[in-house]
């Protein structure tokens, strides 16, 4: 096999290997997918599909909601006008959201529909329901302006979209929704993307950015977020699409849906990155920090030896068996991240000499340059002061500089404490730093 070969071979490999728990824990799922109508003018809009379409093959159960903006400004002569971000919809432009919402529908109904020839999922039979799921009151006066035909979510119909989804079908709701006496009003995708999620307890909410990427103001991106920072953030952020749909962000998140995510259309496979890498490609936001800096049970071992195996490879660590770890594991913390541990440290105490070592301080590679390891050092810290420790030690051949810049100073293995002096490795010869707690 050819060199490249091999390469492509061995990264796909790896990256189903790393996304096999996902397709494990996303199996049974309800997910919300929402998309403007200008996803579906790109010309890689098909790709979204595909993608649905592998979702729904991998057991999500699929709630589609679209959006038809472009669709209906192109139909409608002269300027619309909006209030507060939401059309003035009189009886004319109604006329023109339903032509536009029925096109939009008819055309997403056969791209997710039974053959896709010369696709990743030919043959897949994926049936779509659509229908009168949504409720809907008029969004009355905003203003001093009468919205008329623009209304606002009143109700999702949970149980038939439910039956639906039990049936192994994705449901796939319009931005319309009727009245009791059989009106009509036109809806925001993201109002009813938002109150499906939370109506149907849905695991996540997934926003496909338009226009613009998930960054902030200063063009930095947007990994994490709760739902508290996604609601400072929203306040400094430029128009567009992150700033219009993080408050639905923050609002579903606050009402129970599990966790909300933002990427950018012009991301090929963003969905599909977003969900099954760890990094992800856009915004997460969550009601609290998916992220735990605690202390190491004995289930944690083998997330352990993942993160510290890369570092004993390359000598940066000591070698530990998993024996000595399972016996160790008491002086351990971790970082976990969503499930997955992503770093760890351990605190050796020496309470005689009133101090103690800090070891194997380590964060997996694609984690690193986060702030990560300044946390778990805090946390030893602040174990070690806890005890009544006095300093704390480190003994590392390759990281002294990244342990003076805070605070340790050069030590000898002389100023060891007894106990561990003895085993210092003198063929190894690593350098000794040792920082006073206050």
């Amino acid at each position: 096999m050819p060199k490249q070969a091999e390469h492509d071979a061995a990264a796909f490999v790896e990256w189903f290997r790393a996304a096999a728990p996902y397709i494990h824990a996303f199996g049974g799922k309800t997910f919300v997918l929402a998309f403007g109508g200008d996803a579906m003018l790109r010309d890689d809009f098909v790709d979204l599909v595909y993608d649905i379409n592998l979702l729904n093959a991998l057991g999500v159960r699929l709630v589609l909601v679209h959006g038809v903006r472009p669709q209906v400004e192109e139909r409608i002569e002269g300027a619309a006008r909006y209030v507060q971000g939401r059309r003035v919809t009189d009886a004319e432009a109604l006329e023109h959201v339903k032509d536009a919402v029925g096109s939009a529908r008819v055309d997403i109904e056969s791209l997710l529909s039974v053959g896709l020839p010369n696709t990743p999922m030919a043959g897949a039979e994926i049936r779509v329901a659509s229908g009168n799921y949504v409720t809907a009151q008029p969004a009355g006066v905003v203003e001093g302006v009468d919205l008329l035909f623009t209304g606002e979510v009143r109700k999702i119909a949970v149980a038939p979209i439910r039956d639906r989804l039990n049936a192994g079908e994705i449901v796939l709701l319009s931005p319309i929704g009727y009245s009791p006496t059989g009106e009509v009003f036109n809806l925001t995708l993201e109002e009813v993307a938002t109150q499906a999620a939370i109506a149907l307890e849905a695991d996540k909410l997934v926003f496909i950015l338009d226009h613009g990427d998930t960054v902030d103001a200063k063009g930095r991106r947007i990994n994490r977020l709760t739902a508290a920072q996604a609601q400072r953030l929203h306040k400094e952020l430029p128009e567009g699409d992150m700033k219009l749909y993080l408050p639905h962000a923050v609002q579903a998140c606050r009402k129970g849906v599990g966790k909300v995510h933002l990427v950018s259309a012009d991301v090929d496979g963003a969905v599909l990155m977003e969900l099954f890498t760890h990094g992800g490609v856009g915004t997460m936001v969550t009601r609290q920090s998916v992220e735990s800096l605690r202390p190491a049970t004995i289930d944690d071992v083998g997330g352990l030896l993942s993160v510290i195996e890369p570092l004993e490879q390359d000598g940066v660590l000591v070698r530990r068996s998993r024996e000595r770890l399972e016996q160790e594991i008491g002086q351990f913390f971790v970082d976990e991240l969503d499930g997955r541990i992503v770093g760890c440290v351990a605190l050796m105490p020496f309470p005689d000499a009133r101090a103690a070592e800090m070891a194997c301080l380590a964060v997996a590679p694609e984690f690193r340059r986060t702030g990560r390891g300044d946390a778990l050092l805090a946390a030893v810290e602040d174990e070690a002061r806890e005890q009544g420790l006095e300093k704390l030690f480190v003994l590392t051949t390759r990281t002294a500089h990244w342990f003076i810049e805070r605070g340790f100073q050069q030590g000898a293995p002389d100023d060891l404490p007894a106990p561990r002096k003895a085993l210092y490795n003198w063929q190894r010869r690593s350098k000794v730093l040792i920082k006073a707690l206050g």
